[in-house]
């Protein structure tokens, strides 16, 4: 998300936002029971490292996914394309309207998933359906979707654009991950076109129309299901719009209620409205078909959430449950013309802090509108993949140990008796010390090495810590990378 308008009233948004953030970030997990589930979570707190991808008509604006047919009016997400961006009726049926033009004739999963392996990724996280309703695969349950045909790519062999990408990847030994949108500002039943929306949940009361609710549950359902039925192995299945729940969380739900004032306190008013669309019964039906499946029902708090998912931002500290943390490469989620793209210091240095501290990455990168990656993005994953080949076994397969990091030092170990300090080099940084002091931890006796290097160091007790030796002939190589692994 990017928060640009610059008042004081979206400024305290934003402090009610971060705060909500930590409050999450603090909250109990509820671990999950299904002993297979478990295992394929342990599996996934190994493998450390996982691509993100938002695509779909709206990259043919390159505008913010879905959000600007909100009437939220987010500083974020405002109205500045179409013809009539002014009107909102007009503009959202103008945004709709890029199905017709949306005919991404350079998609070629193959190339992106390659990349993605040799950059060290082990999954990805592909939007089979953001907010907006557009189905980039398959559903007999709309038309507005990829494979119809008022899209003009519905003609092409690949049309079923998740089915493609799935099976591009896991040729490459990749896990296949749904992202869902469980909000749909398209269908009928969570938009009632009779009634105008005010923000972004379902636009009447639940409770008073039982019936059109359960049409919307059941439509609901039957998208997920497809897609655990007719696209192979899927392993992950991750869930946004957490709005959309039977226990909303009570934190400020729209930019519409947070101007709001409650009459007795003051304090800012949340809309609150019971969204359940009976998520226990459709994880038990998504596991018959898919065992094992990992859930993802992000931001609601229970057993239907797997693992949490700091969004575009790192923990400050270690979590004490499964997490990732889903972080924007360049540009925005959805495509954004002549992006700017991190480097790949500032992409490894990412990796090691999460991992540091027992999580996941996952590198959100969104293809054009022509379904290309920019060069920018294939540079990034070449220079991730050239770290990581030299340093991976520091990353895969680790846990989280304290100190966890001190200063610029970065620490992980394997329950096989393996400890890694990893030595993040700055940027700009001209001198690699003959010494290097880590504090909080001492190993009980062993050897040090330099990961790549097949290099023994000597190293000492020091304090609270250690010092370990760098090698003056050893300087100018470590100088160039964007960090070194120091085994014990």
């Amino acid at each position: 998300m990017k928060f640009l308008a610059p008042t004081s009233f979206l400024f305290l948004f934003f402090v009610q936002l971060i705060n909500g953030q930590a409050i999450y970030e603090d909250e109990r997990y509820v671990p999950e029971t299904d002993p297979l589930v478990l295992e394929k979570l342990d599996k996934w707190q190994d493998i450390k490292f996982g691509l993100l991808m938002h695509w779909g008509p709206y990259s043919q604006w390159g505008v913010v996914e879905s959000w600007s047919i909100c009437p939220e009016e987010y500083g974020w997400c405002e109205r500045k394309k179409g013809s009539s961006p002014e009107n909102y009726f007009a503009y959202k049926k103008e945004y709709e309207g890029l199905q017709t033009t949306f005919n991404p004739t350079k998609f070629n999963p193959q190339k992106w998933a390659k990349a993605a392996k040799d950059a060290g990724m082990k999954y990805v996280v592909f939007t089979t359906k953001h907010h907006d309703g557009f189905s980039m695969f398959d559903s007999k349950y709309t038309d507005y979707k990829i494979t119809d045909p008022k899209t003009p790519f519905s003609s092409n062999p690949k049309a079923n654009i998740t089915k493609e990408v799935f099976e591009a990847f896991r040729n490459e030994g990749l896990w296949a991950g749904a992202y869902f949108s469980k909000p749909d500002w398209n269908v009928d039943s969570y938009w009632d076109p009779y009634y105008p929306p005010r923000d972004r949940n379902v636009n009447y009361s639940p409770s008073e129309n039982p019936e059109k609710w359960q049409e919307f549950t059941d439509f609901t359902h039957n998208q997920i299901l497809e897609l655990l039925t007719g696209y192979g192995k899927v392993d992950i299945l991750w869930l946004d719009g957490g709005w959309v729940a039977k226990t909303p969380k009570s934190e400020i739900t729209s930019w519409y209620d947070a101007q709001l004032k409650d009459n007795e306190s003051g304090y800012l008013k949340n809309r609150i409205v019971n969204q359940d669309i009976k998520m226990d019964e459709l994880v038990e039906k998504a596991r018959k078909e898919q065992p094992g499946l990992i859930v993802v029902d992000r931001a609601v708090h229970g057993k239907n959430q797997n693992y949490l998912t700091p969004e575009n931002r790192v923990p400050e500290k270690p979590l004490p449950y499964p997490w990732e943390s889903c972080i924007i490469a360049g540009g925005g989620w959805s495509y954004s013309p002549n992006a700017t793209y991190m480097s790949g210091r500032e992409a490894v240095h990412t990796l090691v802090d999460i991992v540091a501290k027992g999580g996941n990455l996952l590198l959100n990168i969104a293809p054009s509108p022509e379904g290309e990656w920019d060069a920018g993005a294939y540079k990034l994953l070449e220079e991730i993949g050239t770290w990581m080949n030299a340093n991976d076994e520091a990353i895969y397969g680790t846990e989280a140990m304290a100190p966890y990091k001190y200063e610029n030092i970065c620490v992980t170990s394997k329950p096989t008796g393996e400890t890694y300090l990893i030595y993040l080099v700055k940027e700009g940084q001209d001198n690699i010390p003959s010494e290097i002091y880590f504090e909080g931890w001492v190993p009980k006796g062993g050897r040090a090495q330099l990961v790549g290097f097949n290099k023994r160091l000597k190293w000492k007790k020091s304090g609270k810590g250690i010092v370990i030796e760098i090698p003056e002939t050893l300087k100018p190589q470590l100088l160039k990378t964007e960090a070194f692994t120091l085994k014990f």
